[in-house]
């Protein structure tokens, strides 16, 4: 069979060093019958306990608790399901591509929708963010097989200092009764809205990665450009 050539991982990430150093670690102690498709699995059960921490704080903002163990067990396994295979020598390119992402992908629409049906973010501004995420996460897999490069990081920032960010935000709400509190209805595609704290960190975000996406969009399709220029009609 075809040898699969994997692409680059690109991760310059504030914490990148002292993460490696951790996992690693980490992936030495874990007993022998723990594998990376358990920690894929792992990473899975962590995005449902975050969505139904989230949800039930409908009911008790106390249960954004659960959230954030459902940040620990999801970071828990999807930063070893990678790293047990490597350590272990055990990398399957085709087989780990093809399941890891699909399952990052989902699960990122079962976070962000249980976001949105939380009392902390309006669903449609939580789907909005969701979408422009999983655009930049095509683009990155398109460049994994163009270029060789799998990009893990934007300005510095990769997934686990967003769930830093992320486990942060919870705990402010938690404990932060005028976080909580906050609420202006404001117009919103014509249509008026109950803004939250976290509805206009969301839009920050999400213009950030928006903008993110489309530098990268238009720089890297200058340099597909240039690598294969339009044909003269005399070369023809």
């Amino acid at each position: 069979m075809e040898q699969q050539k994997q692409a680059v991982r690109i991760q310059t990430s504030l914490l990148n060093a002292t993460e490696k150093k951790v996992l690693i670690w980490l992936a030495n102690h874990l007993p022998k019958w723990v594998t990376s498709d358990m920690m894929t699995f792992t990473g899975f059960l962590g995005a449902c306990i975050i969505c139904l921490g989230c949800i039930l704080s409908n009911q008790n903002i106390l249960w954004l608790w659960l959230s954030c163990f459902g940040l620990l067990v999801n970071w828990f396994g999807d930063s070893l399901d990678g790293t047990i295979a490597r350590v272990r020598h055990q990398q399957r390119p085709r087989y780990g591509f093809f399941l890891d992402h699909n399952i990052d992908c989902i699960n990122e629409a079962i976070m962000f929708i249980g976001v949105g049906l939380s009392p902390l973010m309006n669903l449609e501004i939580a789907l909005m963010v969701l979408a422009v995420y999983l655009m930049l996460s095509v683009y990155v897999y398109i460049n994994s097989h163009l270029k060789g490069e799998f990009k893990l990081t934007y300005a510095k920032l990769g997934p686990t200092e967003f769930r830093l960010i992320i486990f942060t935000a919870l705990l402010l709400f938690i404990y932060v009764p005028g976080m909580r509190a906050y609420s202006k209805e404001v117009m919103f595609l014509g249509h008026p809205v109950t803004f939250q704290i976290l509805d206009y960190i969301a839009l920050v975000i999400l213009a950030v990665l928006l903008v993110a996406y489309l530098v990268s969009l238009y720089k890297d399709g200058r340099y597909f450009a240039k690598l294969e220029p339009l044909p003269h009609e005399e070369d023809r």
